[in-house]
């Protein structure tokens, strides 16, 4: 993939997350002032690599798991963007704020902050219990209009804490995209999940499950945020009740 494929790609997966209908020729032709004939070579050229295909009803492309997942994986390497101060910001509040009363109601805080803040549904282990928020806004999304995606998805929800110690703990946050996810594969969804140390659990997790087509970007900086702070919050309140003890 040469670097304006690269572009071309990562324009296309944002502006696709946008507008949810595919993306076409003229819109980044505009963009990367370019003619229309170069963007489509481009894009068949994508679509021959596998990073992009063809609805059927549809002469514009859109993203498949592969491209989805180059562009997910170039996005780890960056730092957060700072345009996502704000919304990090406003989630530490939350955060910080709950972490003084229970734990438990500083990770549900943080998992409806989650879906707030990313119209996805947000998740968490609490102890040996899953807590969920955010079903609607989930199913509200066109992907799952259709029956069996939202099958897939019942089924990755059902079958979840078991393989989410599949997440690696050497990444902040770890993302399965579309057929990555070894239930559901069908669902059309994407899970990324934080881990993180609680008075629960050293292996505690946070997360969104969302549509494939989503600002991933967003929703990554934002999970691995509501991972860190916790983790750092509920490290302060042992210390200072340690301190408290002596």
């Amino acid at each position: 993939m040469t670097d304006r494929q690269r572009a071309i790609l990562f324009a296309l997966v944002e502006q696709y997350a946008e507008v949810a209908a595919p993306v076409g020729s003229v819109m980044l032709a505009k963009l990367f002032d370019v003619s229309s004939a170069t963007i489509r070579a481009e894009m068949s050229a994508l679509e021959d690599l596998g990073l992009v295909t063809t609805p059927h009803t549809s002469a514009g492309r859109i993203p498949t798991d592969a491209g989805y997942r180059a562009y997910v994986n170039e996005s780890a390497n960056q730092p957060a963007p700072h345009k996502f101060n704000r919304l990090t910001n406003a989630l530490e509040t939350r955060v910080v704020t709950h972490s003084q009363v229970k734990p438990d109601q500083a990770i549900r805080s943080a998992v409806d902050s989650l879906v707030e803040l990313t119209g996805n549904l947000g998740l968490a282990t609490i102890g040996g219990q899953l807590y969920i928020a955010g079903m609607s806004n989930l199913f509200s999304q066109p992907e799952f209009r259709d029956g069996s995606a939202v099958q897939g998805v019942a089924r990755l929800l059902d079958n979840l804490e078991p393989w989410l110690r599949e997440a690696r703990p050497d990444h902040p946050v770890n993302v399965f995209i579309g057929a990555e996810n070894p239930i559901g594969q069908s669902s059309q969804a994407s899970l990324i999940v934080a881990r993180f140390r609680s008075p629960y659990s050293d292996k505690s997790y946070i997360g969104v499950l969302g549509p494939t087509r989503q600002n991933y970007v967003r929703a990554m900086t934002l999970v691995g945020a509501a991972g860190q702070m916790l983790e750092n919050n509920f490290y302060k309140e042992a210390k200072l009740l340690e301190r408290t003890n002596q």
